[in-house]
């Protein structure tokens, strides 16, 4: 785990003890028979926060890439933002964006928490290191069996270089916000300088684009603009509904690029 200086404030952060105490007692094959009992009531949104010039956050992007392959099938939605703060340290995350590193800061202040990587959030609430699997599989676990009382619908389609979100949601609207996040599915880089000198990094979920608008009701279409290197068959868009105040994630959903490929929850 890597804590930096962010916009002139020392973000230190001591030690995961306090996460992985709520899990003495309850090892690995006890967390995932948990995992395996879940119903699909609710839903898990896991937000990575992670950056190639860290040389912690290897194993973090490691614990998402199985996750995505345990997750097959199952409302779990997993974005990995690549924070911008690090490039000053010898390596420039090709992936990283300022957009990234403020929606992390953005959370601390919610959270009350530390600013660091690599750090993981789930629907908006739960906070711990993001390398720590124990802690990720019990907030997926509760995620999943916490009952959704608002839905979102979403279908994609490019339009040139724009991309037409058509989204409709049901439930807590008034004072909520629609995130779109465009998802490339996975990349490798090979890292020159910094901290990961001489490493090839393998990544997965990866956020490229990101933006919030307020939430209406009925049907509507946002759009956003696709970045250069787009690839229908290789990338995705996720959908949340969030409370900006609280910072909760009250739905979620995502869609390929075909107009009737779409994923509810």
């Amino acid at each position: 785990m890597k804590t930096i200086k962010i916009l002139g404030i020392a973000t230190a952060f001591i030690a995961a003890s306090f996460s992985l105490a709520a899990f003495i007692g309850l090892d690995k094959t006890s967390v995932e028979k948990a995992t395996a009992k879940v119903e699909g009531k609710g839903f898990a949104v896991v937000e990575l926060f992670t950056s190639e010039g860290c040389s912690s956050c290897p194993p973090a992007d490691e614990l998402l890439a199985k996750i995505q392959k345990e997750a097959q099938g199952k409302d779990v939605y997993l974005l990995a933002y690549h924070v911008d703060y690090w490039n000053r340290q010898g390596w420039k995350d090709v992936f990283s964006s300022a957009d990234f590193s403020n929606r992390q800061i953005q959370y601390g202040r919610i959270l009350g928490a530390q600013v660091y990587t690599p750090q993981a959030i789930v629907n908006g609430k739960a906070e711990f290191v993001g390398s720590d699997e124990p802690a990720l599989r019990r907030a997926i676990s509760d995620g999943l069996t916490t009952q959704a009382n608002t839905t979102l619908t979403l279908q994609a389609s490019q339009d040139g270089d724009k991309l037409k979100v058509k989204y409709q949601a049901t439930g807590a609207i008034k004072g909520n916000s629609l995130v779109l996040a465009l998802v490339q599915k996975s990349a490798q880089s090979q890292v020159e300088r910094g901290e990961n000198a001489g490493r090839t990094l393998s990544h997965v979920q990866i956020v490229r684009k990101l933006q919030s608008d307020p939430l209406t009701t009925g049907t509507a279409t946002n759009t956003i603009s696709l970045p250069k290197g787009f690839n229908a068959q290789s990338w995705e868009v996720l959908g949340l509904v969030q409370n900006q105040t609280s910072g909760e994630i009250l739905a979620a959903a995502k869609a390929g690029f075909n107009a009737n490929s779409t994923t509810t929850k």
